[in-house]
């Protein structure tokens, strides 16, 4: 993509340290990992467990870090990161980067397990940089969260001009050309075997590489792919139903059987958690509602379809099927779509109560994608794909603190690459698509091949899997006192 002469530019560049605006990490190279590779900023948490669950560090691994921009790339944002342990084992791992963060937002999520284990590390953030503050007389602003007032705007860089979505995968691949470029440089041979890995738009990243480009990996492991088609579901068509529906059912006292509440989840959404923090209710709902789901369908609607009225017609009010008539909104989907006709083995690790990407307009979605391109190739030989559910697993692990009933998926996603790494280079048989039960793991012979009967196990406040008090939304609410109602019923809430 960007030739010899940008991977030279690379990695004579590993002294430097360049800021990508998305991140505030200092460290320079070499590295010495005695300690989590990132600090705990922002940009870090989204994808991994809050702190006494992320990844130990067993002990000091010395190595060299490569911070770089590539240099040719026309919009001046394309940033790679680079590790590579002393202790190489021969084999490289590119990590794909979720939403709109940068290299380092797979550090505690991927970094932090493989490079312990020798693997280089490469990682890169889609060419694009995250966000900044703007305001709301900016044409691509979006608002950041619902509560925050209409002062309250960001710019997303990859909404500007020369920035598509389509950027994504050719950027994954280039990491991988550049992190071989570096380990034959570095170690003086070339690396046996290649995985991606990534989480959320960063495993939609994975799924595309396994797709275009056989040549440069060996397989991958997705946690939370973003699946894109023009045909439903797809954000666009699975985000509004739920922006549209939240402030009704928050008016209801969060009634799971309002109407607001049966159409949300009628749109694919997982149930809604109800917990008390602090002595005030928090919902699940409530805090994707307020900090991703209008924001999302903000960004990948002023991308994919920019003649719609954002705030005058209301992001919540966006129709997707009305849009393919008088917009290219469902060829700007199909232009970056994810094709199932995957050429390396693959597995998939999502979450049933995942409310920013719901599993069946999601990991579902994909699974089935696959199944159907297998079908149309009957007769061929069809690389490996498993799809692990993960009860009670939802998009951002950190929840779970405020929602014990969640479970992690981390623990399943680094075991699904163990697994995946078997499979390649030992020829072990991966285990079958199965719902990992809460509390569990990925199993030869499940309990419960295939799909998650239940999204949701029955919760308990505790956080223990598996218990069976369930606390419903409309007990904890009969359960609160008169004041508390009352703020649970005042409006934005």
């Amino acid at each position: 993509m960007y030739g010899q002469q940008k991977r030279n530019i690379i990695h004579k560049s590993s002294t430097a340290y360049e800021q990508d605006h998305s991140d505030q990490r200092d460290e320079l190279a070499p590295f010495h990992l005695d300690r989590p590779l990132s600090k705990p900023t922002h940009w870090t948490f989204v994808v991994a467990p809050d702190p006494p669950h992320r990844t130990p560090i067993a002990g000091p691994i010395p190595g060299v870090q490569i911070n770089a921009r590539i240099a040719e790339d026309p919009q001046g944002q394309a940033r790679i990161l680079i590790r590579l342990p002393d202790n190489w084992n021969g084999r490289l791992v590119v990590a794909g980067a979720p939403g709109t963060r940068s290299k380092f937002n797979g550090d505690f999520a991927w970094s932090d397990y493989v490079v312990q284990k020798g693997y280089a590390y490469v990682a890169q953030n889609k060419g694009t940089l995250n966000l900044r503050a703007t305001t709301a007389a900016d044409p691509t602003a979006c608002r950041l969260n619902p509560a925050l007032g209409k002062d309250t705007f960001v710019h997303f860089y990859d909404d500007d001009p020369g920035m598509p979505f389509t950027r994504w995968a050719p950027f994954m691949a280039e990491a991988a050309r550049l992190g071989r470029a570096a380990v034959q440089i570095h170690y003086g041979r070339d690396a046996q075997y290649t995985y991606a890995v990534g989480t959320s738009n960063g495993g939609y990243q994975v799924r595309r590489a396994v797709e275009t480009y056989p040549e440069l990996f060996d397989g991958g492991v997705d946690w939370e792919g973003t699946f894109v088609d023009a045909d439903m579901p797809n954000l666009l068509s699975t985000l509004p139903p739920a922006i549209l529906n939240y402030p009704a059912y928050a008016a209801s006292g969060f009634d799971p059987d309002s109407k607001a509440a049966k159409n949300i989840r009628a749109a694919g959404y997982p149930p809604d958690l109800i917990t008390i923090q602090g002595g005030q209710p928090t919902s699940l709902w409530r805090v994707h509602y307020l900090q991703f789901w209008e924001v999302t369908m903000c960004q990948w609607q002023k991308r994919l379809d920019p003649a719609y009225d954002t705030y005058g017609a209301g992001v919540g009010n966006y129709v997707y099927v009305n849009r393919l008539s008088v917009s290219n909104v469902g060829e700007n989907l199909a232009d970056f779509r994810t094709t199932g006709r995957i050429r390396r083995p693959l597995i998939t690790v999502a979450g049933t109560m995942d409310a920013l990407l719901p599993i069946d307009a999601n990991g579902r979605a994909y699974a089935r994608r696959v199944a159907a391109v297998a079908r149309e190739e009957a007769g061929k030989a069809s690389p490996a794909y498993r799809l692990y559910e993960v009860q009670n697993g939802n998009h951002i692990e950190t929840f779970k603190v405020t929602f014990p009933q969640l479970e992690f998926i981390q623990p399943h996603a680094l075991q699904a690459f163990d697994l995946l790494v078997g499979a390649i280079e030992n020829q072990a048989e991966l285990p079958p698509s199965q719902c990992i039960p809460c509390g569990g793991t990925i199993a030869k012979n499940p309990a419960q091949p295939g799909h998650c009967t239940n999204l949701l196990v029955a919760g308990v406040i505790q956080g223990l899997c598996g218990r069976r008090e369930h606390l419903s939304a409309a007990s904890i609410y009969e359960g609160l006192g008169d004041a508390t109602k009352e703020r649970w019923n005042a409006p934005g809430f």
